[in-house]
């Protein structure tokens, strides 16, 4: 049985008999605590999810220290905007913006961030979450918006920003051609999530696979695709494994952590908020009896009343 009590983690193998690699991602803990507070429909919990575990495969192959960003920016949308608060920038004025054309969902911004050491955060809007009843499909809900990922190296300042294209009409169909494309090696990749966890299984073809087993690919594919998406997200790796590739040289590595890269830094939204001004916030304050500053990336808010801004500025 699996010796680990880690709950959500990356942890790599190699079917040494057929020159093929893996890697399974599992969120537990990390993604309830992630999605604590957001009530995202389904559809979008999924896609959310999913693009988390890439985030997390991408994010144990860094060899530097630095992160891994994958992000959708939706397609410009015909919008009303009303906003029930003053103030601007890092006050978080809570807004309210409705579709012209509510009978569809489309991403508006999404954004993943891993660290080299599996720190993870991020948070998803759509143009209509209220449309619960609604599905749509990935291609779909990121319509003509485009999603990005960055890779930034946090000892030489450098980042590199890719596109994805919107090859498939999942997200493992996406990302099994950006890799096959990108590092030149046959991938397959099987991804789910729900509200409870996320769960991806990812297959490498590597350069001497054939040479090894010329039907060894293939044939392992077909095992693969029996894997279920409970499986995915609840199933001992060491048990999965074993189910899926009894009659294989399965080599299993020790697992790599995930932990939830949120915390609370009340000084640095206080550093924010001095530098917008003592008029700006008084005026806030006038009108609406507190400043409010949202985080959506941690989904965490921050509440100061005039006594508390006023001692901002307190030398």
């Amino acid at each position: 049985m699996d010796n680990t009590t880690t709950l959500s983690f990356s942890r790599r193998f190699t079917l040494d008999n057929l020159g093929i690699r893996g890697q399974v991602v599992r969120l537990d803990n990390v993604w309830r605590e992630i999605m604590l507070g957001r009530d995202y429909p389904a559809d979008v919990t999924r896609y959310f999810g999913e693009l988390a575990c890439v985030a997390v495969m991408v994010g144990t192959g860094l060899k530097h220290a630095g992160r891994i960003t994958l992000q959708i920016q939706g397609a410009p949308q015909n919008l009303s905007t009303t906003s029930s608060m003053g103030g601007a920038g890092a006050t978080g004025v809570t807004s309210s913006t409705a579709a012209t054309n509510t009978t569809n969902r489309a991403a508006r911004l999404v954004v993943l961030d891993c660290t080299d050491q599996l720190g993870l955060r991020g948070m998803a809007s759509s143009v209509s979450d209220s449309l619960e009843n609604e599905s749509v499909g990935f291609s779909d809900w990121v319509g003509k918006g485009t999603l990005a990922m960055t890779v930034s190296n946090s000892d030489s300042g450098q980042q590199y920003q890719s596109i994805v294209p919107i090859s498939g009409l999942s997200v493992a169909e996406c990302f099994e051609h950006y890799f096959d494309q990108s590092e030149q090696l046959p991938t397959h990749l099987w991804l789910t999530a729900n509200a409870h966890g996320a769960g991806a299984l990812m297959l490498q073809k590597l350069p001497d696979a054939d040479q090894r087993d010329a039907d060894g690919w293939a044939r392992v594919e077909m095992l693969a695709s029996s894997v279920t998406e409970g499986e995915l997200i609840a199933t001992p790796v060491d048990v999965l494994l074993q189910r899926l590739f009894s009659q294989e040289d399965v080599r299993l590595y020790s697992p790599t952590g995930v932990h939830s890269a949120c915390v609370r830094d009340e000084e640095k939204v206080r550093d924010v908020l001095r530098s917008l001004g003592r008029e700006e916030l008084d005026a806030t304050i006038a009108e609406y009896g507190e400043v409010i500053v949202k985080d959506d990336m941690c989904n965490q808010e921050y509440r100061f009343d005039g006594k508390a801004i006023a001692a901002l500025f307190e030398k």
